[in-house]
C-alpha cells in the first residue's frame, strides 16, 4: 500500500499491474488471462458482472427470442401435423426462463474471477488523476488504485433522443424490455436497427401488437436492397407495422400504460395509441462521470475515446476496449479486442485494422453478413461476380419449412470469396462457414467443389457456387 496526499490528507491507494474498468467481453478475458500469468490485476464494475453481453444483450434476448421461435411453432403446428387447437403465452414464464440463464452465467463469471486471482471490485469507478481511480462502493466508502496499464471497457447505453415527451413518458430500453412480466397489448418500437427489428418479431410472434417506426426509407438501411425488402416483407407477412421515412414529433402519456406517439410521414401527421413503447434509435458510449478528463483521455467528436489501431488513447499507459472504443458493436468484435492487448502487452503489435467484421441479426430466418456488400462494392467501384440463389435451392429448408429468403456472394475475378450475406434459416452458421473459407483465402471453387454432408444448410454453399454468376459489376458499379 502507498500514501497519497489529497486535499490536506493522505489515503491509501493499492497498485497493480492492470486495473480494468468495465467488465465486459474484452475487459473480462484480459484481466482473468493476465491475472492466471500471475499479475496482479483489480476489475472495476459498477453493476454487471461479465458486462452487458450475459446480463442485458445478446444472450437474455436471443434467449427470449428462442421463446418466441418456439411461440411460431406452436401457431405452425398444423403445418407439421401436430394439433394444437389453442394455447397461451405466460410472459412472466418467459421471463424466468431468461433470468435463470442470466443467474447461471453470472455465476459462471464470478468463478472465473476468483479461479483467475482478479481482484473484483462492485463499484463505481472515476479517474481523480492521471492513472489514480477512485472507486465509491456500495457502503459509502472509497478505495483507491493505481495500475500500470489501465484498461477502460465501459461500454454504451440505449440513446434516448430529445424528442418532446419521450424522456417523460418513461419508455423500455431493451434492458426493461427482458424484465417485462407481462406482455404488451401494443408495442411501439422507434428504431429499425438489429436491436428493435429482433424485438419486434419476438414480441409479435409473443402475442403482442407491434408497430415499428423508422426514419430512414427503408428497414436496415445500412444493408443491401434485397436484404432490406427482405426484411420488410417478412414483418409484413407476420403482421409487424412498419412506418418508413416517419419523424417522430411528440410522445405524450406513461410507457406501460397508455402513450400516443405522433409522427410526421410524407407531409402527413400519422398518430399512433399504445400501451407500450420501445427505444431502439442508437447507441451512446458510457464516457460520462469517469473523470477521462483529468486522465488525459481524449474523445472523438461522437463521443467515443480515442484510440489508435492498438487500441491505445491519448494518455500513456490507458487503453480502451469495445464499444466505448468506438470499435463496432459486436461481442466477437470486443473479444477480438481483447486479443489486440494481450498480445501488444506481451510485446507485440496487433491491430484492429483490416479485421472481419461478421454480423448476425438475430431475425427469424437470419440475416448474417461478412465481408463486402453489393453496396459498397458498387460505392468503391470494385469488380465482382455475384452468386445468388434461393434459400429454396437448399434442400435442407424445404425439411424445415423454412423456406424465406437467399444467399448471395461476391466473388474477385481472382475466385477470391470478397464478401457473403445470406437472408435465411440458420444464416449465421452458414456465413461463419463462408468466413472461415475467406479467413484460409481459399477460392470460391473450393467450396463449389467441397463433399458437405447432406442434407446440411451449409450443403447450400456448393449450389450456389455452382450455381452461373447472374452479375457482373465494371469500375464504378455498372452492370
Amino acid at each position: 500500500m502507498t500514501t497519497v496526499p489529497t486535499d490536506n490528507s493522505t489515503r491509501t491507494h493499492e497498485e497493480y499491474d492492470l486495473v480494468v474498468i468495465g467488465s465486459g467481453e474484452g475487459s473480462k478475458f484480459l484481466a482473468w488471462t493476465l491475472a492466471r500469468q500471475g499479475q496482479r490485476v483489480a476489475m472495476v464494475e459498477r453493476k454487471w458482472i461479465g458486462g452487458s453481453c450475459p446480463n442485458i444483450a445478446c444472450l437474455p434476448s436471443k434467449n427470449i427470442i428462442h421463446s418466441a421461435k418456439v411461440a411460431s411453432y406452436v401457431a405452425r403446428a398444423a403445418e407439421f401435423g401436430i394439433n394444437i387447437p389453442s394455447y397461451t403465452v405466460d410472459m412472466a414464464a418467459v421471463t424466468n426462463r431468461k433470468r435463470k440463464m442470466v443467474k447461471e452465467l453470472v455465476d459462471i463469471h464470478v468463478r472465473n474471477y476468483d479461479g483467475s486471482g482478479t481482484t473484483f471490485i462492485l463499484g463505481h469507478g472515476h479517474f481523480i488523476g492521471p492513472k489514480l481511480l477512485e472507486v465509491d462502493m456500495s457502503d459509502g466508502s472509497k478505495r483507491r488504485m493505481t495500475g500500470k496499464r489501465i484498461v477502460i471497457g465501459t461500454g454504451t447505453r440505449a440513446s434516448i433522443s430529445k424528442i418532446p415527451g419521450l424522456a417523460e413518458c418513461g419508455p423500455l430500453t431493451h434492458i426493461e424490455a427482458l424484465e417485462l412480466d407481462t406482455l404488451p397489448e401494443h408495442l411501439v418500437i422507434l428504431g429499425g436497427g438489429y436491436i428493435g427489428l429482433e424485438f419486434a418479431q419476438a414480441m409479435r410472434r409473443l402475442g403482442s401488437e407491434v408497430t415499428v417506426i423508422e426514419r430512414n426509407a427503408t428497414l436496415l438501411h445500412g444493408e443491401d436492397p434485397d436484404v432490406s425488402a427482405g426484411i420488410e416483407n417478412l414483418f409484413h407477412e407476420e403482421g409487424i407495422n412498419v412506418l418508413l421515412n416517419a419523424t417522430v414529433a411528440e410522445v405524450n402519456g406513461t410507457s406501460g400504460e397508455s402513450v400516443t406517439i405522433t409522427s410526421a410521414q410524407h407531409g402527413a401527421t400519422k398518430t399512433v395509441n399504445a400501451t407500450h413503447i420501445l427505444v431502439a434509435t442508437g447507441r451512446t458510449p458510457n464516457t460520462d462521470g469517469i473523470g477521462l478528463d483529468v486522465a488525459g483521455v481524449e474523445l472523438t467528436d461522437q463521443g467515443f475515446i480515442k484510440v489508435n489501431e492498438r487500441l491505445e488513447t491519448t494518455a500513456p499507459g490507458i487503453f480502451a476496449v469495445g464499444e466505448v472504443s468506438g470499435s463496432p458493436q459486436f461481442t466477437h468484435i470486443a473479444l477480438d479486442d481483447f486479443r489486440v492487448l494481450r498480445d501488444n502487452f506481451a510485446g507485440g503489435n496487433r491491430v484492429t485494422t483490416g479485421r472481419q467484421v461478421p454480423s448476425t441479426l438475430f431475425t427469424d430466418p437470419e440475416v448474417a453478413h461478412v465481408g463486402l456488400s453489393e453496396t459498397d462494392a458498387k460505392k468503391k467501384g470494385i469488380r465482382y461476380r455475384l452468386f445468388k440463389m434461393p434459400m429454396a435451392a437448399d434442400l435442407r429448408t424445404r425439411t424445415l419449412s423454412e423456406t424465406r429468403g437467399f444467399m448471395k456472394a461476391l466473388v474477385a475475378e481472382n475466385d477470391s470469396i470478397l464478401g457473403f450475406t445470406v437472408f435465411g434459416v440458420g444464416g449465421g452458421e452458414i456465413m461463419s462457414a463462408v468466413q472461415i473459407a475467406m479467413l484460409g483465402k481459399l477460392p470460391y471453387t473450393a467450396l463449389r467443389d467441397a463433399i458437405l454432408t447432406h442434407p446440411t444448410l451449409t450443403e447450400g454453399l456448393v449450389l450456389l457456387f455452382m450455381s452461373a454468376p447472374t452479375v457482373s459489376a465494371h469500375e464504378g458499379g455498372d452492370r
